[in-house]
Formats: structure tokens, C-alpha cells, sequence
């Protein structure tokens, strides 16, 4: 079922249990859908369970069948550079904290309260599910004391009803988990279902492809004293990792497959052992290949006789595993997995042991370029979840900062040349002003708390820049 088909049918959401069957047909349709296959692909590349844990050494067996073969070295290497790559990306977006910066002092001391370091390691967490699937949850609500609470959503749990084709506003939203329940003394597990809709959540179990209303039905996600609802929007933010909400792996699958076999195969081969060596065998005292074999594993000799005149014996053909054709393979594979999951190779040897400042920009080219988009996108997602806690503080505090201005800046985390950074900020201090030379100057976090106690040391007789 197409948004359109969706939006003319005209949803009723005032009724906890109306219109089950849209909703029944979205949850099956999007289980069966490329997303969903491709968000937790990524889930599990990122967490190591990758396809060569299903490997098998097989081999053309009689009548030219493939064949199973379990008396050869398996070995199912994982060498996780996806994951690498997508905490890297993380970081370098969020590794420092961001700044909220606003000229209302009241709305900053506000805001820094809301954004703790509890908060800021969940959206941290929401920007990873963005970076690794294409697109990461947040929801807003109130708990049971009436405090304002944020919670992650898993990719894969949220099938989003969009209003427009460029997917910037939610038109409805369905949450499809599961969880364990105790049935007298027996535990079992069921399927839950929660639709958000702009006036609240409805609540449903998904049992055998139909839902059921379950308690406790519907409920608002925050009301006031006169029972007036007081969002205007369904409080789930989206994080997008890049416009096309594309989850990383599927750019890098097949090359994070390729180096997986690579490190397998050369194990393989290096634990083989007599199999390095084919054995030419002459008049052969034995019944069959696999008793030679077996002697030969067991005792470190076989005997050979004599036959018509002609003598018996075992000669070899040596097979040399070449170490140097796996690494050079092994670092072509590192090398295009960096290229494209556009991340960087902190071991690069441009650096050398003294790099400029160029040599590092032109290192982290890439994910720069990368995270210009990531940041595009959460920047228009901050200012949503702002929103939202901009109509918290006028409800919560009677203020209305509707017309205030918060700007939110990433400090991204790029390796720095920190003697030619300074150097270039004390040469052009006079050029500048104190803000913007300090806003660049590395040591510096807090630009308005470094300026206040340049203040307070001038009054003691310091100069300032």
C-alpha cells in the first residue's frame, strides 16, 4: 500500500481500534520489505554476525555433485572493518560534545539542563542507528512525575507514514517490537504494536498477522490541566544518516565479504599442513588413499615395496602458500572499504611522522565530505526536537521562546596540527576578534566562559588579545 492510498483513506485516529486492517497490511508489507532486510543487515554486520559464519569447505564429489567436507581447517574469520568504519563516522561528527549557543541567557540555562550527559549519550547512540541503518529514532514524552523524558527507538522497529515524498513530517507513525510477558508461571513471547498518531499512541498485540487491542487502549502524550492535548506533531524525530536514509552496508557488503574470505582462506592454507604437498606415490603397500593418509598423519611414515623390478617410493610436489599475495589482497580490500564507506586510515602514510596541517585535511577529505550531509540532515532534525522543547518550557515554565534563536554547532573531531593551529590564530589576532580567534583556538571549549575569565583576569592587571 502506496502513502497516497494511505492518506486517502482518510485515517481515524480518535478510535483506538479503527481501521486495523490499513495497519495490518502495513506491518506485514513492511516486513517482507528491502528496508527492513537491509536495516538489520546492517544490525548484524555491525555486530559481527557476517555471512562467512555460514561458510562450509565443500568439494566436487562423485557424479560431479558438491560435497561437504568436515575433515579440513574451517576457519570463519571476522575481521569487522564495517564496524570501524561506522563508529569512526560516528565520532567524528559527535565525538565532542556539540554547543547550543543562544544570545537568552535564561532559554541557555535551560537547555543545558534538558541536554545532561545522559541525554547527550543517547542521541549519540540515535546518531550511530543513523550513521549504520540510514536513519535513527527519537521520541519525546512524559513520564509518570510529569517530567520530560527521551527515549531511543530501534531502526527496524519504526515503520514511518510519511506526509510528503521528501519524508520531512510524519503523517503517522507504527512501532512493531516484541516482548516477554508471564502467563501465570510460563513466560511467552508476543508481538506489540504502537500507532502514533497526531492526538496519541494506540496500543495493539500483532498476533498471526492481525491486531488486537490491548490495554491500556489509547493515551495522549501529555494533556494539561483542562485535558487539552498541547503537541501539535507526533513526538518521533527522525536522525537520517544522508538524505537517501541508505544504511551504510550497501555500499561495502561485498568487500567486507571478500576480506572476511581472504583472512579465512589464508588460515586455511596455512593450517593444511601435509596438504601443501602433493604426494606422488609408487607401488603403494595399502589399500586405499585414506589409510595412506592415515599412516601418514599417525605415524610420520608409510611403507612401499618393490614390484616387478620397479622401486616404490614417495616423492613430493611442494605448493608454497604466498603470504605476500594475501596481504597485498587483504590491504587492497582495507583500502576500498575505507574508500567507500568514505571514513579515513588513521595509519595513512601521508602523515609521516610530523604532518601539516594540509596532509591531515587532506586525510579526513572523505568523511568531511560525508558529514557535511549527515549534518545537513540532523541539523534540520535538532531543530525539531528544539521545537519540542521549546513548547516544554513554555508549558513547564510559562515563557515563551518561540522567537529565540538556538544554533546548534558540531566540533567535529579531526586530528590537528595543534602548534601550526595556534601559531596561525596568535599571527592573525589582530585581525580578528577575540571571539572568533579564540573560537578557533584548539585548547578552547566554552568561547563565552574563556572570554568571561579573560575579563575577570584583566581586571587583575592581564591583558587580553
Amino acid at each position: 500500500m502506496t502513502e497516497t492510498d494511505y492518506v486517502n483513506r482518510l485515517i481515524d485516529c480518535n478510535s483506538p481500534i479503527s481501521n486495523t486492517e490499513i495497519w495490518e497490511r502495513e506491518i506485514c508489507s513492511y516486513f517482507s520489505s528491502t528496508e527492513y532486510r537491509e536495516i538489520n543487515l546492517a544490525k548484524k554486520y555491525f555486530d559481527g554476525q557476517q555471512d562467512i559464519l555460514k561458510r562450509k569447505r565443500t568439494a566436487i564429489g562423485e557424479g560431479g555433485g558438491i560435497v561437504e567436507i568436515d575433515n579440513l581447517p574451517n576457519n570463519m574469520i571476522v575481521d569487522n572493518q564495517y564496524r570501524k568504519a561506522v563508529i569512526q563516522k560516528c565520532n567524528y561528527l559527535l565525538g565532542k560534545p556539540f554547543i547550543l549557543e543562544t544570545d537568552n541567557k535564561l532559554l541557555s540555562d535551560l537547555l543545558s539542563v534538558i541536554f545532561n550527559s545522559k541525554i547527550r549519550r543517547l542521541l549519540k547512540k540515535v546518531a550511530l542507528d543513523a550513521v549504520n541503518c540510514g536513519i535513527g529514532w527519537l521520541y519525546l514524552f512524559y513520564d509518570e512525575k510529569g517530567d520530560l523524558c527521551f527515549k531511543r527507538f530501534s531502526p527496524g522497529e519504526i515503520i514511518p507514514i510519511w506526509k510528503n515524498d521528501e519524508h520531512s513530517e510524519l503523517d503517522a507513525a507504527i512501532r512493531i517490537f516484541t516482548n516477554e510477558i508471564y502467563e501465570g508461571t510460563k513466560k511467552r513471547t508476543v508481538i506489540k504494536a504502537e500507532i502514533y498518531c497526531e492526538n496519541g499512541v494506540n496500543y495493539y498485540e500483532y498476533q498471526q498477522g492481525e491486531l488486537k487491542a490491548v490495554y491500556p487502549f489509547h493515551r495522549p502524550y501529555v494533556t494539561r490541566a483542562d485535558n487539552e492535548y498541547n503537541w501539535n506533531k507526533i513526538p518521533i524525530i527522525a536522525f537520517k544518516g544522508n538524505s537517501f536514509e541508505i544504511p551504510l552496508i550497501k555500499n561495502v557488503k561485498s568487500l567486507q565479504d571478500a576480506l572476511n574470505t581472504v583472512f579465512s582462506d589464508f588460515m586455511n592454507n596455512m593450517q593444511e599442513d601435509a596438504r601443501n604437498t602433493i604426494l606422488v606415490i609408487k607401488n603403494y603397500d595399502g589399500e586405499n588413499l585414506a589409510e595412506f593418509r592415515k599412516n601418514l598423519s599417525s605415524y610420520g611414515a608409510v611403507k612401499v615395496r618393490t614390484i616387478d623390478g620397479l622401486d616404490g617410493g614417495v616423492s613430493t610436489l611442494s605448493l608454497n602458500v604466498g603470504a605476500d599475495n594475501y596481504k597485498q589482497l587483504i590491504e587492497m580490500l582495507r583500502r576500498s572499504i575505507i574508500e567507500n564507506t568514505m571514513s579515513y586510515d588513521a595509519k595513512n602514510d601521508r602523515l609521516g611522522q610530523s604532518p601539516n596541517q594540509i596532509n591531515i585535511k587532506s586525510m579526513y577529505n572523505d568523511i568531511d565530505l560525508d558529514a557535511n550531509e549527515t549534518e545537513t540532515e540532523f541539523q534540520a532534525s535538532m531543530e525539531e526536537l528544539l521545537q519540542f522543547i521549546v513548547w516544554h518550557f513554555s508549558n513547564t515554565e510559562g515563557k515563551s521562546f518561540a522567537m529565540e534563536k538556538i544554533r546548534v554547532i558540531f566540533d567535529r573531531d579531526m586530528m590537528m596540527n595543534e602548534p601550526e593551529i595556534i601559531d596561525g590564530v596568535l599571527k592573525s589576532s589582530a585581525l580578528l576578534s577575540t571571539k572568533t580567534a579564540l573560537a578557533n583556538h584548539p585548547f578552547v571549549k566554552d568561547v563565552n566562559l574563556e572570554i568571561e575569565n579573560l575579563k575577570s583576569e584583566k581586571n587583575h592587571g592581564r591583558e587580553i588579545l
